[in-house]
C-alpha cells in the first residue's frame, strides 16, 4: 500500500484489501495457485532474512503514520519496573513457595533473575542497533530468518495473550480476597467444563478491557501514569520487606530445601514469569528519543534493581509465615493476617492490584507494538499495523490482543496460564541469545562458507549440550555425571566460538564477554525450560502445531508476495539504514 493513497482513507476501514491485500488472496484461483507453490515458497522463506534497513525504513510505512518519539530513560526505567513488578511476584510466589521450593524460593528468584538479566542484555544491544517496535520479532527476523521469526511471533503473541490473561485473573483473585477472603468469590463455576477451565472470571475480563482502553489513549499519558504509580509501589514494597523481616522467625526457614534442589529449579522456571515484561519495554524503542543512551539505562538498570527487590520480598514472605501455611492465591495479603496485622492486608492487596494494573498497562502497550510489527511484515493481516493519526498508537492491534486475552482470561486458571507462559517466554529468550551470537559472528556479505560452517557447528554444540543437560535434569537420569559431561561440552563449544573472528561490532552499545554471556543465556533458558513439567511442553507443542497450520496456509504466501513485491520495487538498502539509524541514535 502506498502512503500517498492512504491519505484519503479513514483509519476505521474493514475491506478485504485491508486484511489480505496480497496477490495470493485476490481470488480462489490465485489462492489455489499459491497453495500449489507452497514448497518452493516455504524454501524461499526458510532462506530469507530481513535487514536492519528493512525493519527501520520499509516496514513502518505499512502503519501509514509514525509513532511519537516521546520516551526518555526515566520513562523506560519506570515502564520496565511497572511492567515487571506486579506481573508475578504477587501472583506465583506463594504458589511456588508452598508447592515446590519452600524457603529456598529466594534462590529460585536469584536464578531466574540472573537468567533474565542475561536476556535483558541481549535485548538491549538489539534495541539500540535496531530501534523498532517489533522487539524480539524484528531482531530474530534479521538474524535467524523469516521462518524462525514466525515461530517466535506466534510464541510472542501466545506470551502476550497468556500473560495478560494471567494478570487479569490474578487481579480478580486479589480483589476477591480483599472483599471476602475467597479468591474465587467473583468467579462462576461450570461443573461440566474441564478442571482448570471451569471457573469463569468476568471480573478479569472487565479489568483487561479498562486497562487496554487507558493504554491506547496515548504513550506519553500511560508512561506518566506508570511512573507515578510505580513510585508508590516502591514505598509499599519497602514496607512489606521491612515488616516481613521484623516479624519474621528464623525457624520458618527450616527446612530450607523441603523439596530438594530439584524443587528450587522447577520453581525458578515458573517464577521466571515474575521477571517477564522487560521485553515489552524493548518494543518502545521506536518511541524513544535517544535509544543508544536511554535503552541500556532503562532496561539493564531496572532489571538489576528488580532482581534484588524480588529476592528480598520472597525472603520476607517465607520468614513471616511457614511455607506450608502460605496462601497460594494471595500470599502476601493472607501472610499479614496470619501475623496479626489485618489492616496491612488491605495495603498489600491494594499495592498488588495497582502493580498488576500497571503491568497490564505496559503489557498492553508492548503487546500492541509486537503485533504491529508482525502485521507490518504481513504475517498477520496488515490491518493490525495501522497507527492512529491522533493518538499515535496502534488501536487495531490493541483491540486484537484485548479481545483474545479476555477470552483466555474468562476460562483458564492461573496454574494453566503460568506454565504455558513460562515455556513460551524462555523459548523466545533462548532464540534471542542465539540471534546475538549469529549477529556477532556472521555477516551475509563477508563470512565465507568455511567460517559459516564453524559458526554453525559451535552453535549446535552450545544449544545441543544445553538441551541434553536440561533433558537429563528433567528425566533425573545419569545424575551429576551426565550434568558434568553436558556442561563440559557446552564449555568447549563456547570456547571454540570465542576463537572465531567476530564479523560485526555493536554500533553503539554491546553485550560484554561475547560469546560467554549469550551462550550462558542459552544454557540457563534451556535449563529452566527443562525444569517445567511435561504438561507445559505438550501445551506448547499443541499451540505451535496450530501456528504451523496457519503459517503454511496463510503467512508463508502473504510474506512471500510482499517480499518479492518489495524487492522488485525498491529492494533492501542496508547502506540507507546505516545513515538513518545513526540519525535515530
Amino acid at each position: 500500500m502506498e502512503p500517498a493513497s492512504s491519505e484519503h482513507r479513514s483509519y476505521w476501514r474493514w475491506s478485504k484489501r485491508d486484511f489480505f491485500p496480497e496477490k495470493s488472496f485476490e481470488n480462489g484461483k490465485s489462492y489455489r495457485a499459491a497453495l500449489a507453490a507452497t514448497c518452493p515458497r516455504l524454501r524461499d522463506r526458510l532462506l530469507s532474512r530481513s535487514s536492519d534497513s528493512h525493519e527501520l525504513l520499509v516496514l513502518p510505512r505499512a502503519s501509514e503514520h509514525r509513532m511519537n518519539r516521546c520516551l526518555t530513560w526515566w520513562d523506560l526505567t519506570w515502564l520496565a519496573f511497572g511492567s515487571v513488578v506486579g506481573s508475578g511476584i504477587f501472583v506465583v510466589t506463594g504458589q511456588e513457595a508452598r508447592l515446590r521450593a519452600g524457603p529456598a524460593i529466594v534462590l529460585s528468584y536469584a536464578a531466574s533473575g540472573f537468567s533474565a538479566l542475561l536476556s535483558a542484555l541481549c535485548y538491549t544491544e538489539f534495541a539500540v542497533d535496531v530501534p523498532v517496535a517489533g522487539g524480539s520479532f524484528s531482531f530474530l527476523r534479521i538474524e535467524l530468518g523469516d521462518f524462525l521469526a514466525f515461530v517466535a511471533a506466534g510464541n510472542i503473541m501466545l506470551e502476550a495473550l497468556v500473560g495478560a490473561a494471567g494478570l487479569g485473573r490474578s487481579w480478580s483473585s486479589y480483589f476477591a480476597s480483599m472483599v471476602k477472603s475467597d479468591p474465587d468469590f467473583f468467579r462462576i463455576r461450570v461443573p461440566s467444563f474441564t478442571p482448570g477451565f471451569d471457573m469463569l472470571d468476568p471480573l478479569a475480563v472487565a479489568v483487561l478491557l479498562i486497562a487496554n482502553g487507558i493504554a491506547v489513549s496515548g504513550t506519553r499519558k500511560t508512561s506518566v501514569l506508570t511512573w507515578l504509580s510505580s513510585v508508590i509501589t516502591t514505598l509499599v514494597i519497602a514496607f512489606i520487606i521491612v515488616v516481613g523481616f521484623v516479624h519474621g522467625k528464623a525457624s520458618n526457614l527450616t527446612p530450607f530445601f523441603p523439596y530438594g534442589v530439584d524443587g528450587v529449579f522447577k520453581a525458578a522456571a515458573v517464577v521466571y514469569w515474575s521477571y517477564t515484561g522487560f521485553d515489552m519495554v524493548a518494543t518502545m524503542a521506536e518511541e524513544t528519543k535517544n535509544p543508544s543512551r536511554d535503552i541500556p539505562i532503562g532496561l539493564v538498570g531496572s532489571m538489576t534493581m528488580i532482581t534484588v527487590i524480588y529476592c528480598l520480598m520472597s525472603l520476607s514472605l517465607v520468614t513471616m509465615v511457614k511455607y506450608l501455611e502460605i496462601d497460594v492465591d494471595a500470599a502476601y495479603s493472607v501472610a499479614f493476617v496470619q501475623i496479626g496485622m489485618t489492616w496491612a492486608k488491605y495495603l498489600v492487596s491494594v499495592c498488588a492490584l495497582k502493580g498488576m494494573t500497571t503491568s497490564l498497562l505496559v503489557g498492553s502497550m508492548g503487546q500492541a507494538r509486537y503485533t504491529t510489527q508482525i502485521a507490518r511484515s504481513h504475517m498477520i493481516p496488515p490491518f493490525f499495523a495501522l497507527v492512529h493519526p491522533k493518538t499515535g498508537t496502534p488501536i487495531n492491534a490493541t483491540l486484537l490482543t484485548t479481545i483474545c486475552s479476555s477470552v483466555v482470561a474468562l476460562f483458564s486458571s492461573l496454574d494453566v496460564l503460568s506454565s504455558v507462559f513460562s515455556i513460551s517466554t524462555l523459548f523466545i529468550f533462548m532464540l534471542m541469545a542465539v540471534a546475538l551470537l549469529v549477529r556477532r559472528y556472521y555477516a551475509r556479505d563477508s563470512t565465507g562458507k568455511g567460517e559459516l560452517v564453524r559458526v554453525v557447528v559451535c552453535l549446535l554444540v552450545i544449544v545441543g549440550s544445553a538441551a541434553v543437560g536440561a533433558a537429563l535434569w528433567h528425566s533425573a537420569k545419569l545424575g551429576w555425571i551426565g550434568y558434568a559431561v553436558a556442561a563440559c561440552v557446552w564449555f568447549l563449544g563456547t570456547l571454540g566460538m570465542s576463537f572465531l573472528p567476530k564479523q560485526r561490532a555493536p554500533k553503539v552499545w554491546g553485550v560484554p564477554l561475547v560469546p560467554w554471556l549469550p551462550s550462558l543465556s542459552v544454557a540457563t533458558n534451556l535449563f529452566l525450560m527443562g525444569s517445567l513439567g511435561s504438561q507445559a511442553f505438550w501445551r506448547f507443542l499443541i499451540c505451535t502445531a496450530f501456528m504451523f497450520v496457519y503459517y503454511f496456509f496463510v503467512a508463508v504466501h502473504a510474506t512471500y508476495d510482499v517480499e518479492h513485491q518489495d524487492n522488485g520495487r525498491e529492494g533492501k538498502n542496508d547502506e540507507g539504514a546505516e545513515g538513518t539509524n545513526q540519525g535515530v541514535l
